[in-house]
């Protein structure tokens, strides 16, 4: 049906053989793009392929019911239901299997991701929203399955957060249509075992949000059947128990098969309606699906399936069947539908061709440049006979790709090096401005490029009265956020124990009872979802502040950060953007498994996303005015203790903003530059004043941000005053230190200003033991620090320093 048919609008019987014949028309087309799909694939010209196919009929009659403003966070088969809504044509879909790095030809990602990935475009070119009340929209797919789950929630909590604030609504035009909107979801069978999966259906029923799961059912995952996979075979009655009752939350079941097309279509109208009418979450279980050509171009169905099963998936092919019922019910001859079938195959193979013409194109063309500049190097250089062979073994070969162009550059000028011709310097500074483009193919648009990325928002220091009061960090965040709240409708904060009694170290305590359940809300005990439901409803225009209760819960959600939350604007190219604030504490707490300070795992995972690591509260809350102000992700580590410790209470809360990217140097001094972050930071500092007593002159640079890392190299600069450097850090030895120590050493240079060995101090390699003993010698302590930098002392001059 043409999406642009209006639901209540009356449809005659010619009107009603139209639809029923543009429907099938899209399913042919979607299914001759997986068949060819899979050959491109397996004669090379892509590299892995998995498809739609078997889908086609159920994403055809669900498109039916999406609704501009509505939300998709879907997988990998879900190509038919993009073409449904418009939002893929068949070009597009070959320009993405190919890899095309260009959003021209693949407006998805530019290239990279894989194929059957699929999103929509929420940014104009400068990063600003776009009105996404006026189109479809689909959030970036990703592959890890059930990955898609705690997102979805997310973006459906925004439909019940904006219809809980009409006032907030009337302001958010573009963003909702009070709350009006379903966000959809679709999962293959198999992966609703993962517990990303029942985590989010359990949330979405607790929280009765507007979410509408389609679970793709054909019976097996990969090759395992599902009596392998789910408790009964059947994914909608081990949820039987999830039913909503008259009286209590719960789930509504619907059952459709994916071969019948007027009860695919019937089910997903009152699916549709109940969700939207009611605000509660919906399974539509598609079963019996077939999968026509097994699981992906990696291997062969007919391995795993018997012949009684294939037989089977032949007669109720959803085409197939849909064939069937269009010439029983809709007048249709045999020889009209094979002539459509006849025309989407022809439709394809043209599209398919057009798009690996434009996709060979651009290279072909830098191949041919690259020729000729290696063979203008070849008649002049004294290994020309090697080079002219690359030249010719370049021009030679089919297809190739950027790959095989710059290395036979980078190889003639490896060959030529110490050359100095005309011709060598044309193919060097040809390969430089191509290896440069490359890397803005594949690599640019981690971090925001917008005018409000968070290294662009200008520093602003506390103000401070004269009369010396001092109050609990504690406080100073509380004031901090209530500033932020009054000021900004759109920021909220949910989290466990953060909503009644204002978190378990009361930074938020009186604020729900200030602001109300919608905006400062508790959780359940699940923190990847609590990360969804931020990326989702970020997604939609809100300003989350998601509360993951440890530094060391972070692991719960540590996957859906590393594959959604920090990948976000780069899958996209730009694309989407989900600016989520994710506020947790860790550190100096005494507890195996609550004083862990992973920072390397962290960092080195979440790329993509801001992590700022404030030594107290005042640069905490500085930080969260900042994030405010900027759309990067990100995730603040404040230090658990520092809530009682006391600190100056600034007069212009909301308003101080600490720089994101910028280290400070909190002590000035000449002889050793200690180098720390976070709590630790607060144990150099003690340690500095020790240090002072032996005549030792410490400056102590704070980190303050591990990602972005000095980006000004204030450190480098501190080393060449001191020309040495200790490191101190409470994640185990080679994490978060040597982050640190490669950042300075290679990327500033730090070598050449050191005249003593740099020095990294971590913690010992294992989770720190519990109590205050287990702390002390499990991290680095205040007589650690200072011996640490003595050593360095005296292995500089033995005299002056005697040996401890």
């Amino acid at each position: 049906m043409s999406k642009d048919i209006a639901p209540d609008s009356v449809v005659t019987e010619a009107s009603l053989r139209q639809q029923l014949l543009d429907d099938y028309r899209l399913c042919c087309l979607s299914r001759e793009m997986s068949l060819l799909g899979r050959k491109e694939v397996l004669t090379g010209k892509a590299k892995f392929g998995i498809f739609g196919d078997g889908k086609e009929l159920a994403q055809v009659a669900l498109a039916k019911v999406f609704q501009k403003g509505d939300f998709r966070s879907g997988y990998y088969r879900d190509q038919t239901w993009m073409m449904a809504l418009g939002e893929l044509e068949v070009q597009p879909y070959f320009a993405a299997l190919y890899a095309h790095a260009s959003l021209e030809h693949e407006p998805t990602s530019g290239g990279r991701q894989m194929g059957g990935h699929y999103a929509t475009r929420s940014l104009d070119d400068n990063g600003a929203w776009k009105n996404l009340m006026e189109q479809y929209n689909s959030s970036a797919d990703i592959s890890p399955t059930a990955g898609q789950m705690p997102r979805l929630l997310g973006l459906a909590q925004a439909s019940k957060v904006y219809k809980a604030q009409p006032e907030l609504a009337a302001q958010m035009t573009d963003f909702t249509n009070g709350g009006n909107e379903i966000a959809f979801g679709s999962i293959g069978d198999a992966s609703t075992s993962e517990g990303l999966f029942w985590e989010t259906m359990n949330a979405a029923c607790v929280l009765e949000v507007p979410m509408l799961m389609s679970v793709w059912d054909d019976g097996y995952g990969i090759s395992v059947e599902k009596k392998y996979q789910t408790v009964k075979e059947s994914i909608s009655e081990a949820l039987a128990g999830f039913e909503k009752g008259s009286t209590t939350n719960g789930l509504k079941i619907f059952r459709a098969k994916g071969w019948n097309y007027p009860e695919l279509v019937a089910t997903y109208e009152r699916a549709a309606a109940y969700c939207r009418d009611n605000h509660t979450p919906v399974l539509v279980h598609v079963e019996q699906v077939t999968q026509p050509q097994g699981h992906s171009t990696s291997g062969s169905h007919e391995r795993y399936k018997t012949p009684e099963r294939l037989a089977w998936a032949e007669e109720y092919d959803c085409i197939n069947q849909f064939k069937s019922f269009i010439a029983l019910e809709g007048g249709v001859s045999e020889e009209e539908l094979e002539a459509i079938r006849k025309e989407a195959k022809k439709e394809v193979r043209a599209q398919q061709k057009a798009a690996w013409a434009a996709y060979r194109s651009e290279i072909d063309g830098e191949r041919d440049t690259c020729v000729q500049l290696l063979r203008n190097l070849a008649a002049e250089a004294g290994e020309g006979e090697a080079i002219a062979h690359l030249a010719e073994g370049l021009a030679s070969t089919l297809d190739p790709i950027r790959k095989d162009v710059l290395t036979a550059a980078r190889q003639a000028l490896m060959l030529d090096r110490g050359g100095d011709s005309v011709a060598r310097k044309a193919l060097a500074q040809w390969h430089t401005t191509q290896h440069d483009r490359s890397r803005d193919r594949y690599s640019d648009r981690l971090y925001s490029a917008s005018q409000w990325a968070a290294t662009n928002i200008e520093e602003v220091a506390p103000e401070y009265n004269n009369d010396g009061a001092e109050e609990d960090g504690r406080i100073i965040l509380r004031e901090n956020f209530r500033t932020q709240f009054e000021r900004r409708p759109e920021v909220l904060t949910f989290g466990e124990d953060t909503g009644v009694i204002g978190g378990v170290n009361q930074a938020m305590e009186g604020m729900q009872e200030a602001f109300g359940k919608t905006r400062v809300s508790d959780t359940g005990i699940r923190e990847a979802t609590i990360m969804g439901q931020g990326i989702g409803m970020a997604m939609r225009g809100l300003r989350p502040i998601a509360e993951i209760q440890y530094l060391d819960y972070l692991y719960y959600a540590l996957q859906i950060m590393r594959d959604d939350l920090a990948t976000v604007h780069y899958r996209t190219r730009g694309g989407q953007k989900a600016p989520l604030i994710v506020r947790t504490r860790g550190h100096r707490l005494e507890g195996i498994w609550h004083s862990g300070s992973p920072m390397g795992a962290i960092i080195h995972s979440v790329r993509g996303m801001i992590v700022a690591v404030p030594r107290n509260m005042t640069q905490a809350a500085g930080m969260y005015n900042t994030l405010l102000e900027s759309d990067d992700p990100a995730l603040v580590v404040e230090c658990l203790n520092g809530y009682r410790s006391k600190e100056p209470l600034p007069t212009n809360m909301g308003d101080f903003r600490t720089p994101i990217g910028k280290v400070e140097v909190v002590r000035e001094g000449t002889d050793l530059t200690i180098v720390s972050y976070g709590s630790t930071f607060n144990l150099c500092m003690a340690a500095a004043e020790r240090l002072a007593e032996l005549d030792i002159d410490v400056e102590l640079v704070d980190v303050r941000t591990l990602l972005p890392f000095d980006l000004d190299h204030g450190i480098a600069a501190s080393l060449g005053k001191t020309n040495r450097l200790l490191i101190v850090d409470e994640d185990v030895p080679g994490g978060a230190s040597a982050y640190i120590l490669d950042q300075v050493l290679n990327k500033q240079g730090g070598y050449q200003l050191l005249d003593s060995a740099p020095v990294t101090l971590a913690a010992q390699p294992h989770l720190p033991a519990y109590s205050t003993d287990g702390d002390y010698f499990s991290k680095p302590s205040i007589e650690d620090i200072t011996e640490a930098a003595y050593a360095i002392m005296h292995e500089n001059d033995p005299g002056a320093y005697p040996e401890l």
